[in-house]
């Protein structure tokens, strides 16, 4: 039994991040943390299997666009293309040997190689330079974690990371950092003095809310962003399977068997979280709703729609998979009727969510909330911008930043595809087929700051001390710069992913990364 309720119509976004309640904000002083940020592998900077690319995450941009860039921290994964293992670094080792295609003499060597590079990001991790932790008295300002859910958030610490985290084994088959989720934890929570071992994401960002500087503010916290809850859902997805939660959704070592959390226990780990982060010393918190996880292209829509205006597909499954070679009874999948469910279970979780922002800000706390699920769902090519007759009344297509509108194409919510190095299709998403780009990213900062400069936030120059102007706006030309997906992707990434798909069917990499999330 799931327990979510069936809806006709896809939950309304909340377009007023006041969600309708006015609160009076103290403005006295300057807060000594202008940004701080607690999450998942999105708010992490996860890309393409991977997280590396932290130093671009959305809170980073944003610290940047805030002028404070030098100052926020945040964690760094810089070996062998970060942790646990990057499918763009490998794309761009099997095309740098066998170029644009691997045909059938060279895919026994190919596999060779690539199992290969997995062994030494495997050792860099667990015996070699990367098992080294950075000792660090100062807590991160980017505090997210891939894989974390609301219990995570909650429960976990280094100390519990570290007791986790078993002995390695090189094993020959199964290629992957061990613990990876724990090992980039590390990273991420203090560790020093030996007492703060025990903080989780929700107490070190409590114990940054109490470091003033004496200029009269009583938050040590400007903005702190929230951003938790797809992990709740997501693994019906990556794992294409459906089990609900049941007895065991709030426990460490029992909840990794389910995929989808009833919205019941959902709204129950949620007040647990909300009730910390009310405690927290912040001027201004921002709350993100939760996307529809069946939107990310990971899964993908087979055949046409089940009927006319209907938002879902008969059957999900991997992109790679054409729908002339689909086989329901051989290939993973989900239904539709599964993904209007989860669907269904989100849009539950939003809805607790924005009770949580409403109350708070009637209590006098100036909470807001940022409708993420409306962005996706704005941004959703096949579900809704390619198919006018399932467009709900309020859905509106999302105007990209003109620097993103002049690429070509135009960046969308497809898997990303492209030939000889130029991209055809997507470059919303990285090839993981769920998390984004680095403009996509950009997107996400872009949202925050709207919200952030409604919640009268200041935004400064690059040398934190000249004061910009409205509309404040995101350098898109900077990031498009440094987007290597969009801007120069791998010449073996063709249209029909035929790369992707036979390195994930020959080395099982997505359900092997996915499934420690």
């Amino acid at each position: 039994m799931d327990g979510s309720v069936r809806r006709r119509e896809p939950r309304v976004p909340e377009t007023d991040p006041t969600v309708g309640v006015t609160v009076d904000v103290d403005r006295q002083g300057e807060p000594r943390h202008r940004l701080v940020a607690i999450g998942d592998s999105l708010t992490q900077g996860f890309q393409s299997l991977a997280v590396f690319n932290t130093g671009l995450s959305y809170p980073a941009i944003v610290a940047h666009e805030l002028g404070c860039a030098e100052r926020f921290r945040y964690p760094r994964y810089e070996g062998l293309g970060g942790l646990p293992f990057n499918i763009e670094l490998l794309l761009r080792d099997l095309e740098a040997r066998y170029g644009r295609t691997v045909d059938l003499r060279e895919a026994p060597f190919a596999l060779f190689r690539a199992r290969s590079l997995m062994d030494r990001v495997e050792d860099y991790w667990e015996r070699g330079p990367g098992l080294a932790v950075p000792s660090t008295t100062a807590i991160m300002h980017n505090l997210a974690v891939f894989g974390w859910d609301l219990r995570d958030a909650l429960s976990k610490s280094a100390d519990e990371c570290l007791a986790r985290i078993k002995a390695p084994e090189d094993d020959p088959i199964m290629q992957l950092v061990q613990n990876a989720c724990e090992r980039a934890a590390l990273r991420v929570l203090p560790t020093q003095p030996p007492a703060a071992g025990a903080l989780t994401q929700l107490g070190a960002a409590a114990e940054l809310g109490k470091e003033t500087d004496g200029t009269g503010s009583e938050h040590g916290i400007e903005t702190l962003v929230v951003f938790l809850g797809a992990n709740n859902a997501l693994k019906a997805v990556t794992e294409l399977k459906v089990v609900w939660s049941a007895d065991g959704y709030d426990d460490l070592s029992r909840k990794g068997d389910f995929t989808v959390w009833q919205p019941q226990h959902f709204a129950a780990e949620l007040r647990q979280v909300a009730a910390e982060v009310a405690g927290i010393k912040a001027r201004h918190v921002i709350w993100c709703t939760v996307p529809h996880v069946t939107i990310a292209p990971v899964a993908r829509g087979v055949d046409d729609k089940v009927e006319r205006g209907s938002r879902y597909y008969p059957y999900y499954t991997r992109p790679w998979i054409g729908n002339d070679a689909f086989d329901p009874h051989r290939d993973p999948k989900i239904t539709a009727d599964e993904a209007r469910r989860v669907d269904d279970a989100i849009d539950e979780y939003n809805d607790a969510i924005t009770a949580e922002v409403r109350d708070a800000r009637r209590s006098g706390m100036d909470w807001y909330l940022l409708e993420t699920c409306g962005l996706l769902d704005r941004l959703a090519s096949r579900r809704y911008a390619e198919d006018a007759a399932a467009q709900p009344g309020w859905w509106r297509p999302y105007d990209l930043p003109p620097a993103l509108e002049a690429l070509t194409p135009p960046p969308n919510s497809r898997f990303l595809a492209g030939e000889a190095e130029q991209r055809t299709d997507g470059g919303l998403f990285s090839l993981d087929g769920v998390h984004p780009t680095t403009v996509g990213y950009g997107i996400l900062a872009q949202e925050l700051i709207d919200v952030m400069r409604l919640a009268g936030v200041q935004f400064f120059r690059p040398d934190g001390e000249t004061p910009r102007e409205d509309p404040v706006h995101v350098d898109f030309e900077r990031l498009i710069r440094k987007d290597t997906l969009v801007n120069r992707p791998p010449g073996n990434l063709d249209s029909t992913l035929r790369v992707i798909g036979w390195a994930d069917e020959a080395l099982d990499l997505f359900r092997r990364v996915f499934v420690g999330f």
